[in-house]
């Protein structure tokens, strides 16, 4: 603890005495100030015990005293000292008058004790004070190591706990809570999100104080008062362009100096955790790259030695392979009016994460970029093993079935697709585009590859965010002929027929459509029409005529049918 007045008083060198405000006398000492001016407090900043001589007072003057006592208590001095035989024998009882009014500390110096004498006593205090915050932030440091190298983030948020006599969470990078302690702290830290998701709007290394109703920024050395609740400190942990994490550290007063030690040390062991290095996130990418390689070689035995424990427990159950890539906003526009406007196949009903509209407003232009930390987020959260291959300008994210970092992908996506329709894009901005594989196991990746970007290429072509394989057989293959080049291949298929229409000779297309719906069956398609069966063989002589074409031919029928479907569409 720092000096107090009553310590000085038990000091049995110093030979204080006390003539007023014996009731004070545990006020704390945060310096001492001789001065003989009849006005010091300008030069106060309040907590000093302040020495006078009253040379250039009339301590006798009770009025004097009442005006210079009540303006040293508004300044905040801790006490006053008064010394004996230099201007006067005994402390005057105006000043005690006056002190004892204003419940103002008053001591009584001998002459036999000097000012210094006094100053060194709280100088060696404060310095003996500091130097047990040093070595109990030393020891809590060592601590706060130990339990992290033994017992993880959790272990070291108990110690944490422990050393601020309070409750420690750590948060996500999506403002979730992943750890607290003690237990019982769950619901506090549960309150504060929403701070903790603004503090992470702001550059880092970030911190503030939150308590009661409301909240200040800067460097954790000061809060406001807690109104009856916890002051909270908030610290963002993480050294990139976005925080990784968050530290809160509750208490029931503001932070002294071995507290603020120990917090300290947390916050770089929470980032060392929490933050790994490039040149660990480099090689974890390289050899995640190496077990991609090898399973698309069909050598799985081998993927699975070289992926070990990092990557290992992802291929012994089914794995969904998953594509991204920036696809250009203008074409992905032009393909959804030439056919497909559903951009959204779960009709908008999923709730969308906090992270991922959190990342998604941090992206910016780099989608891609922004779906890898979500799913990297959603698999350190998780615990799920993850294997994220940046691959040029196309991501390459290897993630077990139904689990979090499929979730997390879709909610992405999701997000994605909302801010898409609720803005008015103007230029030719990079979208992101998804495509999905179905469930696979390591024998089968050359197939999930070609799955993922089967529906990558769908996800293209019909300007939506996220397709996944399975959708593309569960649909109709008549949505994927939403495309200029089919479109131009069936207007040119069936120009000469609707030009012979056009003439009033006859109605060969619908004919023609009749025909085709009943597979070939004349007295079927005859009475659809209401025409006799031979007015309707006589029709597809004249189709064959002008088309050139044999409809005994399977692949004729067949295109000649998907051209009027296209068409049908077009309509």
């Amino acid at each position: 603890m720092p000096p107090t007045l009553a310590s000085l008083v038990h000091h049995s060198a110093l030979k204080l005495t006390v003539r007023a405000g014996g009731e004070r006398l545990d006020t704390p000492v945060r310096w001492v100030h001789a001065s003989e001016l009849t006005d010091p407090v300008p030069y106060m900043e309040g907590g000093e015990l302040l020495l006078i001589t009253a040379l250039k007072l009339d301590a006798e003057d009770a009025e004097a005293m009442r005006r210079y006592v009540k303006r040293l208590v508004g300044a905040g001095v801790a006490g006053l000292g008064f010394a004996v035989g230099v201007h006067y024998e005994e402390t005057p009882k105006a000043l005690v008058d006056a002190a004892e009014g204003e419940g103002l500390p008053l001591l009584e110096v001998p002459r036999r004790t000097p000012f210094l004498a006094i100053s060194k006593a709280v100088s060696a205090a404060i310095a003996a004070d500091q130097y047990r915050a040093v070595t109990a932030g030393f020891a809590a440091q060592r601590e706060l190591t130990k339990q992290a190298l033994s017992d993880g983030p959790e272990g070291l948020l108990t110690a944490l706990a422990s050393q601020v006599d309070g409750w420690a969470a750590l948060y996500d990078a999506s403002g979730a809570v992943v750890a607290t302690a003690p237990e019982w702290a769950g619901r506090r830290a549960a309150r504060i999100t929403a701070d903790v998701e603004r503090l992470r709007e702001r550059a880092a290394p970030a911190s503030s104080v939150v308590g009661g109703g409301g909240e200040g920024d800067g460097d954790g050395g000061d809060g406001g008062d807690g109104s009856g609740e916890d002051r909270v400190e908030l610290h963002s942990l993480g050294t990139g362009r976005r925080a990784r994490a968050a530290l809160a550290v509750g208490t029931a007063a503001a932070l002294g100096t071995a507290e603020r030690y120990a917090v300290h040390s947390a916050i770089a062991l929470l980032t060392l955790t929490t933050e790994r290095s490039r040149s660990l996130y480099a090689a974890e990418q390289r050899i995640g790259a190496a077990v991609l390689r090898m399973l698309l070689a069909g050598q799985p035995d081998h993927a699975r030695g070289v992926a070990g424990d990092l990557y290992g427990g992802l291929l012994d159950a089914p794995y969904r392979m998953i594509l991204a890539e920036a696809a250009s906003a203008s074409a992905g526009r032009a393909r959804a009016r030439a056919g497909d406007t559903d951009t959204d196949p779960d009709g908008g009903g999923a709730a969308v994460s906090a992270e991922a509209a959190a990342v998604l407003a941090e992206a910016g232009g780099d989608l891609v970029g922004g779906l890898g930390e979500v799913v990297e987020s959603a698999a350190a959260r998780s615990g799920e093993a993850v294997l994220v291959v940046p691959d040029g300008e196309r991501l390459v994210v290897l993630a077990a079935d139904r689990g979090a970092v499929v979730a997390a992908c879709a909610q992405y996506a999701e997000a994605v697709g909302g801010a898409r329709s609720g803005s008015e894009q103007t230029g030719d901005e990079d979208e992101l585009v998804v495509g999905i594989s179905a469930p696979a196991g390591p024998i089968a990746a050359g197939a999930a590859y070609k799955q993922a970007e089967q529906a990558l290429s769908v996800a293209r072509r019909r300007g939506r965010v996220l397709v996944e394989h399975e959708d593309l057989a569960a649909g109709s293959v008549v949505p994927l002929l939403a495309d200029d080049a089919v479109r131009a291949f069936a207007d040119g298929l069936l120009r000469p027929l609707y030009e012979h229409d056009a003439t009033g000779r006859g109605d060969l297309v619908a004919s023609l459509r009749a025909w085709l719906s009943r597979h070939g069956q004349w007295d079927a398609a005859a009475a659809d029409l209401g025409v006799h069966r031979h007015t309707l063989r006589y029709r597809m002589r004249r189709v064959e005529e002008i088309l050139g074409r044999s409809l005994d031919d399977p692949d004729v029928r067949m295109e000649l049918w998907l051209a009027l479907k296209t068409t049908a569409s077009a309509e």
